[in-house]
């Protein structure tokens, strides 16, 4: 489980497009919680930023400056491959055909942004350069959410049939990995061929394809694709354990699970995002109930507070609900979002504020770490979204400035430790700050959408009439 505006002519037609729709209703809250802490035993709020729309706006400001230098030094010195290499300025390819994976991912947000010459830059890399007849095998979940998810978003906001015609062709090359005994995917495919492999996937890898895959097929009219996503989700679904919850490793041959470790931690997260996220999108009521089914036992079992009140989400055996880890990290921070998104505002702030003590123990958010003992477990921060998405959500749905000092307090660490002559480095360490070579491409399709929203008006986006996929592209419902 992302806003100073200038009134550019795109920038007017892309926001008139996005809120011609109103697709959904507000979700109502799980049936099925777990207890909350009362008021008396919540942990105290720490002190944030203030800041007022002024602020807001010179914020936002900031985040198009940070954007287009990221997007500078691309263009630079990767121009036509997947991602910039920020600290020795070369190019990284994921595969020995680069996929362009940074333009792709980025389109979307610098039409957002009103960054009108970036955004023909990376069309017209896409449709000049982009082609998917390649003897390679990719990674169906990553391609799914960044490279399909991203061109339909950029093909709903610009109406380039080119665009859909892209994407169409990546459904058809990735559709084989459904053909499994089970009907859960295999991890690869050989776009070329169509030949899979990787039999051990995850929940997050066999239930996070319907909103795009679903989206494909509303568009192109072709009812497969949306039925062999939906089967997937629902597959995995079926498999949760008798106290509901899912484990980490599926054999999607035999549909038995490998690892019954269950979290909302990478590798399972998007699973439960994409069941409600489907339901708000498409209105199918299939995907509502396993949300309904799913999300309390989730709070029963992996939702454990420590201290004074802190809420956190931990790791649990999917057959007893034994505690087994107290873990959470910068992926597991999307679960504030998701929790307002289906109504659950209590938890949602709650949690949020455990994400920002995690931020603030290093003053940047490690991979993951020991919420019992607070203490880094993987150290490194890859420049991800989760946390400010979170805020982005809670501003959104509470109005409350809190969110946006957060997100300032977020912004300024990340430019200051992250930023480099070409664009922003990862991290090896967020103890020591030591910077790596990577620059992944959710940097444009996420991390900085998210932060520009959260400064921006909120009527740059209409909010309600579109879902975010879990890369963050915004896909609405236009059939």
């Amino acid at each position: 489980m992302t806003r100073a505006l200038r009134s550019a002519p795109l920038v007017v037609a892309v926001m008139l497009a996005l809120s011609a729709c109103n697709n959904t209703t507000a979700p109502a809250a799980s049936n099925t919680p777990a207890a909350p802490a009362t008021a008396a035993t919540q942990a105290p709020l720490a002190d944030v930023p203030v800041v007022d729309d002024a602020e807001a706006a010179r914020m936002a400001e900031q985040v198009r400056e940070a954007t287009r230098h990221a997007w500078q030094g691309y263009m630079q010195y990767a121009k036509g491959h997947d991602d910039l290499k920020p600290l020795t300025a070369k190019p990284r390819d994921w595969y020995p055909v680069p996929l362009l994976m940074s333009p792709v991912d980025a389109l979307d947000t610098l039409l957002l942004l009103g960054m009108d010459k970036e955004a023909n830059e990376a069309r017209e890399l896409i449709v000049s350069q982009l082609s998917f007849d390649q003897d390679i095998d990719v990674q169906n979940f990553e391609v799914t959410i960044r490279l399909l998810g991203g061109l339909l978003s950029a093909y709903q906001m610009t109406n380039d049939e080119r665009l859909l015609k892209l994407a169409d062709d990546l459904g058809t090359r990735l559709s084989p990995v459904f053909d499994s005994p089970t009907g859960l995917p295999y991890t690869h495919v050989n776009l070329r061929t169509g030949k899979t492999s990787g039999k051990i996937s995850n929940p997050a890898e066999t239930g996070t394809l319907l909103l795009e895959f679903g989206t494909l097929a509303k568009l192109t009219g072709k009812q497969a694709y949306y039925d062999k996503a939906k089967r997937a989700l629902v597959e995995t679904h079926n498999r949760r354990s008798k106290i509901g919850l899912v484990g980490l490793n599926i054999n999607v041959e035999t549909g038995e699970w490998t690892n019954k470790d269950a979290s909302i931690a990478g590798g399972i997260d998007s699973y439960y995002e994409y069941l409600l996220k489907c339901w708000k999108l498409f209105g199918d009521e299939d995907c509502k109930r396993m949300w309904d089914e799913s999300i309390g036992p989730v709070n029963q079992y992996l939702a454990d507070e420590v201290r004074e009140g802190e809420l956190w989400y931990g790791h649990a055996d999917m057959d007893t609900g034994k505690r087994t880890s107290s873990t959470y990290g910068a992926l597991d921070a999307f679960m504030p979002g998701l929790l307002a998104l289906g109504g659950d505002l209590d938890r949602a702030k709650r949690l949020q504020e455990s994400n920002l003590k995690m931020w603030r123990l290093n003053g940047i958010e490690p991979e993951s770490l020991d919420y019992a003992a607070m203490e880094v477990r993987s150290p490194s921060y890859a420049l991800r979204p989760e946390i400010v998405e979170s805020a982005y959500y809670l501003h959104h749905y509470t109005g409350d400035a809190r969110y946006r000092g957060m997100g300032k307090e977020f912004f300024d660490d990340f430019v200051r430790y992250t930023r480099t002559e070409h664009g922003f480095a990862a991290l090896k360490d967020v103890r020591s700050k030591e910077k790596d070579d990577s620059m992944e491409s959710f940097l444009f399709a996420e991390t900085f959408k998210y932060y520009y929203l959260l400064f921006a008006p909120a009527k740059t986006l209409d909010f309600d009439g579109v879902v975010f996929n879990t890369e963050a592209h915004p896909l609405r419902k236009t059939w």
